[in-house]
């Protein structure tokens, strides 16, 4: 407004009022206000009401987009996936188990069985699918209007849909976080979280992980996968035909399969060969030669269907609940690094097919079952569950409860030792009767005086179940159970002979306990857990426990080798490195175990039958197998010694013994033939030990044994003593000439015990005084 316009407006409206006339009072009330709604009037007659104006209209639609863009963003990222989850690795709802080399054993889901990283990938590959998916791929910042436009315009040329616009980035987005909808929500979302991948990747990272998460058709995900499943090769070895064949694949996989649609795929191939030579990769010569070429098919079938070691990766299944929580789990996504030695486990798979394929025919087995454990950590580094997963996927290392026989007798010579005894100390092998309870040797061979060591050394039944009764039952059970021992032991006399059912991983597992010298570690096979960001979400940090005194594990070392270089187990030997282990036989030979270890490797065996079937072999077949695992498997493994036993003289006991107190005791003299001589009495004449012990009421639990009765269809064998010899020679295979394959004992009964028989009778012996004692029928260790 210019100076003076106001005075201007003033003097026209004065001249424009008509002339007044002095007044007074309300005269001159009523000539103001009559003036005052005459300029009032003039100034709303000529100006219109603000809310008809445009410029009101126009602001208020501006400021109204603004703030609804504002909402619906914000919306749509509060939707989003959190920052920290736009470096995913994997698709959602999938699971990878990979051996500690890395290969992967098993996947679940739309995974790829090889991720590659962005230099395996050949570069024209590459180029391939950014000519053909998003031509400015390098440029834009996750969204590319200029390609939006592009294929909205050749799309209505050709009347047809013919090009999309979503970049790499969008479909990366679509694959990782987003489901198939076609909705305007969806591609907001899509369109949002492109931005965002572009801001946290680079653009190497976003490429690398679209070529390997990317769908192409027939259960291929990513470009390894489909270089298999169409052609059977690598992608470094794919011809450039080929490789435009795989990326004119991404758009519409099934349209454009070559297996479905050969013509439609081979149009594709040719227009990103067009596309490629446009963009400057490839030369028009090199293009001619490729659209000129056939496409020649050799499929296979996606290696993600591919499982191996099945027994273990089903293991893990089953485990993984025990480390990561359910709603990490039912996120999935999740990559699980496992314990498992590929190397060690083709080995024990080569052992149990090989035990089966032979000794299996003519020793009445079907079945078998091998664990390798290293003892120091607890790690599971071999796993064969049985024969053939495919027809049964029952894991007879985790899931069969099964007697483990003379196995057991580790378990109470350890509570003995470590409750002060020497391994020196003598028991009479002698005919024994204890509550009713008659243990029996295999072949009702007696020896007289023997030391603990030699008892162990030749599985003596008799000697095994004085210990226990020296030990006591609650001593053994607490130490068979801190070691490693899960299922649950039973106070019988028959514990000893291994009545209580036990599974291959705990027993092994335990008796791994030996090996690191009283230290047990918790047996599992999964070393890391990884989200789909590759964080790791569960980490092995188990400790290794005190079970048993250094000195008493020692001990028990160097006993339990001298049943290898001198016992039931010398088919178990290995050339230049020192061995430990126990043979075990079940009733009739049902089960057949070995349980050994090396400084570095424990490793446990199991042959028998499903239907708890008879076999006709012996302990010796399961020392052998193992022999056959542990040869391969020690392989470049440098040799360690065991520690040297410890001094006898003045130790003292970690383990505090609790003696049973037999209500009664019988025993004869080996040499004696009188049928009426018998030796009842209060203590237990061992030879050695001369502790009086009072009788007390037993209670019929406590003398039961197994409730299995069943005859003995196989002839007997050989001695003990014999056994003992043959099985010292390594390599070889033996026919039920081992000590440790003696019928456990058989209980007889009386009027005051219910107790069952777990012992086997063997072919009748001329002596009266053994008629006498016979069980009328028979069980075995």
């Amino acid at each position: 407004m210019r100076p003076g316009n106001r005075y201007e407006s003033e003097e026209s409206t004065r001249e424009s009022l008509p002339p007044t006339k002095p007044v007074r009072g309300r005269q001159f009330l009523s000539q103001v206000s009559s003036i005052s709604s005459g300029i009032v009037g003039r100034f709303t007659s000529r100006d219109k009401p603000f809310y008809r104006r445009l410029w009101f209209w126009t602001g208020l639609s501006v400021g109204g987009g603004i703030v609804a863009l504002s909402y619906v963003l914000g919306s749509v990222d509060r939707n989003l996936p959190d920052k920290s989850e736009l470096n995913a690795l994997v698709r959602e709802q999938t699971l990878t188990i990979k051996a500690s080399d890395g290969t992967i054993l098993q996947q679940q889901g739309e995974a790829t069985r090889e991720q590659l990283t962005l230099k395996q990938i050949p570069e024209k590959l590459r180029k391939a699918f950014i000519a053909s998916e998003d031509r400015r791929f390098e440029q834009h910042s996750g969204v590319d209007p200029q390609g939006i436009i592009r294929a909205v315009w050749n799309n209505l040329r050709s009347q047809d849909v013919v090009e999309g616009g979503s970049t790499i980035t969008q479909q990366l987005a679509r694959i990782l976080f987003l489901k198939q909808e076609r909705t305007i929500w969806r591609k907001l979302k899509e369109v949002r979280l492109s931005q965002k991948m572009e801001q946290e990747l680079t653009k190497d990272q976003i490429l690398e992980r679209y070529l390997n998460l990317v769908y192409l058709g027939s259960g291929a995900y990513g470009v390894a996968d489909a270089a298999w499943v169409y052609f059977s090769k690598p992608v470094d070895r794919l011809s450039l035909a080929e490789m435009a064949t795989i990326a004119g694949l991404a758009p519409a996989p099934s349209l454009y399969s070559p297996e479905q649609n050969p013509e439609a795929a081979k149009q594709r191939r040719n227009l990103v060969l067009q596309r490629m030579q446009d963009d400057g990769i490839i030369t028009v010569a090199e293009r001619q030669a490729a659209a000129q070429q056939p496409i020649t098919l050799k499929s296979s079938l996606p290696k993600r269907l591919q499982v191996e070691s099945p027994y273990f990766t089903s293991y893990i299944q089953k485990e993984l609940p025990k480390y990561v929580s359910a709603d990490v789990l039912a996120g999935g996504g999740l990559t699980v690094e496992t314990t498992l030695n590929p190397t060690w486990q083709k080995a024990a798979e080569e052992a149990v097919a090989k035990t089966l394929r032979n000794q299996g025919r003519w020793e009445n087995f079907k079945q078998a079952a091998l664990v390798a454990i290293d003892p120091r950590t607890g790690t599971i580094q071999a796993m064969v569950g049985g024969k053939d997963f495919g027809r049964n996927q029952f894991n007879r290392v985790t899931q069969a409860q099964r007697q483990p026989g003379s196995t057991f007798k580790g378990f109470v010579y350890a509570t003995a030792i470590a409750s002060g005894k020497s391994p020196y100390y003598s028991y009479l092998d002698q005919p024994f009767v204890v509550d009713g309870y008659e243990p029996k040797n295999y072949g009702e061979n007696f020896h007289g005086s023997m030391t603990m060591r030699d008892a162990l050394t030749r599985s003596i039944n008799i000697i095994a179940v004085k210990v226990l009764i020296d030990v006591g039952f609650e001593p053994t059970i607490k130490l068979a159970h801190g070691m490693g021992i899960k299922s649950e032991l039973k106070p019988t006399y028959s514990l000893a002979l291994g009545s209580n059912e036990v599974n291959l991983l705990e027993l092994t597992s335990a008796y791994g306990s030996f090996a690191t010298q009283g230290l047990h570690a918790e047996p599992h096979g999964i070393r890391r857990v990884l989200n789909r960001q590759g964080q790791v979400v569960w980490s092995d940090k188990l400790q290794a426990k005190r079970s048993l005194d250094a000195d008493s594990a020692a001990i028990m070392t160097w006993m339990l080798r001298n049943v290898v270089t001198d016992g039931t187990g010398g088919a178990a030997q290995l050339d230049n490195r020192p061995v430990a282990g126990k043979t075990g036989t079940s009733d009739e030979a049902r089960d057949l175990w070995f349980i050994g270890y090396i400084p570095q490797l424990v490793a446990g065996v199991w042959l028998g039958n499903d239907d708890n079937h008879p076999t006709w072999g012996s302990s010796s077949s399961a020392a052998y197998t193992w022999h056959e695992f542990m040869e391969k498997a020690v392989e470049g493994m440098p040799v360690e010694k065991f520690p040297a036993r410890p001094k006898l003289e003045g130790r003292k006991a970690s383990i505090k013994a609790k003696p049973v107190k037999p209500r009664r005791v019988v025993h004869r003299s080996i040499s004696s033939d009188d049928d009426d001589q018998e030796n009842t009495r209060n203590s237990d004449d061992s030879g050695s030990s001369r502790r009086s012990r009072r009788r007390y009421q037993q209670d019929d639990s406590t003398s039961s044994e197994s409730p299995r009765r069943r005859r003995r269809y196989r002839s007997q064998a050989s001695s003990s003593t014999e056994s003992s010899s043959e099985s010292s020679r390594p390599r070889r295979r033996y026919r039920r000439t081992d000590s440790d394959s003696s019928p456990p004992t058989r209980s007889r009964q009386s009027p005051s015990s219910n107790s069952n028989s777990s012992g086997s009778s063997g072919s009748k012996q001329q002596p009266s005084w053994r008629e006498r004692l016979r069980p009328s029928s028979s069980s075995s260790e």
